[in-house]
């Protein structure tokens, strides 16, 4: 016989086996991936609601975490990333977004980055150019993007809280970025259900072999749903609100989503860290929230009379 009775044949040991491993083929460990998820959600939608500043002291250290994750993975390819000025500059983002407004975060950006620049040129020419841009590219795309998602909670007359809100209210902007957070969440758990069930046709295979026009899809459904839903419920705005800013927020989210995996791709490298269990590294779950921040606030801006 070609197989022993009671031995179990290989499509018996290969059901055991992912009985016994959690890890679907899309690559994670959904109980994990669902369960830190949930937590951070809650986290950062608890200080949003509740403690504005703490909510920006969550964005910041989001931030720092990112930039030192993508200073080890540079420094695996011999880039050395000018981390000091690069820290400060995380670390006065989303501050000055908050106590400042758009004005004094573009000013930011500038002073970090001839910080960065001033700061290598001091240390020797070797490897310094490249050493700048990596800086320069650092600063641009975690920190400085993730501060759009403080931005819609300053207040220009100068009363931006350091507490609780005023009068126990939560002002208009604060659901803003609870609905661009519940959005991106919505493209992430919807694209991530309908791909690894679905997905056979992929967006971009050289970069993401996993990201399928299914799920692509699938996110565009499902932040849809959720975006009318936030616009009649949460933002007082009509339902097609809620439809522009879910497709900009799917596209954005899709974006940054390729842009990080283009990167790793480059760098030879699966994720950016392990911190996060059953999600990587902490940019790996920032690469889609980096980008869709500015995005958000821009069509916010642009859609207020509506």
């Amino acid at each position: 016989m070609a197989q022993e009775q009671g031995e179990p044949g290989a499509d018996v040991r290969v059901r055991r086996k992912q009985r016994r491993n959690p890890t679907p083929k899309a690559g994670r460990n959904l109980p994990a991936a669902t369960a830190v998820g949930l937590g951070m959600l809650f986290f950062v939608l608890g200080g949003l609601l509740f403690l504005p500043l703490g909510f920006v002291l969550i964005v910041t250290a989001f931030a720092v975490f990112g930039v030192w994750e993508v200073f080890r993975a540079l420094e695996t390819s011999g880039t050395r990333l000018p981390i000091i000025p690069v820290t400060t500059g995380t670390v006065a983002m989303p501050a000055s977004a908050y106590f400042g407004g758009l004005e004094s975060l573009l000013f930011a950006m500038m002073l970090s980055s001839v910080a960065a620049l001033i700061w290598r040129s001091l240390e020797g020419a070797a490897g310094s150019a490249r050493s700048i841009f990596a800086g320069v590219f650092t600063l641009a795309w975690i920190p400085f993007m993730i501060s759009f998602a403080v931005l819609p909670l300053h207040t220009p007359v100068g009363e931006t809280p350091v507490g609780l809100w005023p009068d126990g209210v939560v002002p208009p902007g604060a659901w803003q970025i609870a609905t661009l957070l519940l959005l991106v969440v919505a493209n992430d758990t919807f694209g991530y259900l309908v791909g690894a069930s679905l997905g056979k046709h992929p967006m971009a295979p050289k970069i993401s072999p996993k990201k399928s026009w299914e799920g692509f899809a699938g996110s565009i459904a499902g932040a849809t749903v959720v975006g009318v839903l936030a616009a009649i419920f949460l933002l007082d705005k009509p339902w097609w609100f809620g439809v522009v800013l879910a497709v900009g927020m799917v596209a954005a989210a899709t974006a940054g989503d390729l842009s990080e995996s283009m990167v790793k791709r480059e760098l030879g490298i699966k994720d950016m860290s392990s911190i996060l269990p059953g999600h990587g590294g902490v940019m790996d779950r920032l690469d889609s929230i980096v980008f869709a921040c500015p995005v958000a606030f821009i069509l916010c801006s642009l859609l207020a009379g509506a």
